[in-house]
């Protein structure tokens, strides 16, 4: 029948607010929880919209509420564990709290204007940054519609916006040292992205260590990518056949170096050393057993959106103490590590 091909007619508030023998502003209210509505109008109303099959429209009622309930959500490496991991994270908290996620992939490194746009055009209440770096012009055009942001474990020079981090200068020197007291002096640090905070840190610890204790290290470009570990490590052993330990920017390149040096016949760790640093999953796998630095991730991530919620709230009185927070993390020694010299 003809009928059949109606399209259903969409169910508005006003029509519920009607049916309910209440006013549209009344409809509101039990939706938004905005001021107190008596039992009996909350059960009517609710109990027709129920029957109608009515849905709010969140974007509008966001815009009345001047609050939508969703975060942005910034990221560059998704392909890194290390990164996809975070995302899980990340966005399980944060629909636990009840907000939707509307997530930007840049691939540049450096997030774009046109990348952003989409955050005030969907007015998002606050927004997290992680793997990517902001423009100070970003940050002015987000506060500017008052929308705050938190930066999670990339730090940028623009110091109005909330961070937290891993303090991986001391995790750094700590592996420097724990590699100098192991007995190793021909050593070697692969870099991650050159331009990235963690990577800067995590050398500049390392190698400051190393130079006090008489010894430069060999510094060879990676790039935070299995690929880019096992080239590196190709490159440094057709340069050196001395090497006795290499630390990497962060786990996967680690894990291209172990396989790497076996292709080559280099047995781990008898010949050389090697450390990571993120401690994702595939670092405790047998075949790899690799010695890495655990950040702090899960505590990070309770950090960045109670930052960011408190942002949003406005509760800023008590917050300069939380502008620029590091964690320590935790040294995980396994397999991929021996000590070459019994005595020094």
């Amino acid at each position: 029948m003809k009928g059949n091909h109606l399209k259903k007619k969409k169910v508005n508030a006003t029509e519920i607010a009607r049916l309910a023998g209440v006013s549209q502003s009344t409809v509101s209210r039990v939706f938004n929880s905005s001021k107190p509505v008596s039992e009996d109008l909350r059960s009517r109303v609710m109990d027709i919209a129920e029957m109608l099959e009515y849905r709010p429209n969140a974007l509008a009622r966001g815009l009345t509420m001047n609050k939508t309930n969703m975060i942005g959500l910034v990221m560059g490496d998704v392909e890194n564990p290390f990164f996809s991991g975070i995302l899980e994270k990340m966005t399980s908290a944060l629909k636990k709290r009840g907000f939707k996620i509307l997530f930007v992939h840049t691939k540049e490194g450096v997030i774009q204007e046109e990348e952003i746009s989409q955050f005030m055009e969907y007015n998002v209440d606050g927004v997290i940054v992680t793997d990517a770096l902001l423009t100070s012009n970003i940050v002015r055009q987000l506060s500017n519609n008052e929308i705050p942001v938190v930066l999670f474990y990339r730090d940028t020079k623009d110091s109005s916006c909330h961070f937290v981090g891993c303090d991986n200068y001391s995790a750094g020197r700590k592996i420097g040292e724990f590699l100098y007291n192991q007995g190793h002096r021909q050593l070697a640090y692969i870099t991650g992205h050159k331009d990235s905070s963690t990577n800067q840190e995590r050398q500049e610890g390392f190698c400051t260590f190393l130079r006090e204790k008489g010894i430069t290290p060999i510094i060879e470009m990676g790039g935070y990518s299995y690929e880019s570990g096992y080239h590196a490590a190709l490159r440094l052993f057709s340069k050196n056949n001395l090497l006795d330990a290499i630390f990497c920017a962060d786990d996967i390149m680690a894990i291209g170096v172990i396989d790497a040096a076996q292709s080559l016949g280099i047995n781990i760790p008898q010949d050389l050393s090697i450390v990571g640093f993120d401690d994702i999953p595939m670092a405790s796998w047998s075949p790899y057993s690799l010695t890495t630095w655990k950040v702090p991730v899960d505590e990070m991530i309770e950090l960045t959106i109670s930052i960011l919620l408190k942002e949003i709230n406005q509760e800023t009185e008590e917050m300069e103490d939380t502008k620029h927070i590091l964690l320590p993390g935790t040294f995980i020694e396994r397999k991929s590590v021996i000590s070459n010299l019994k005595s020094l």
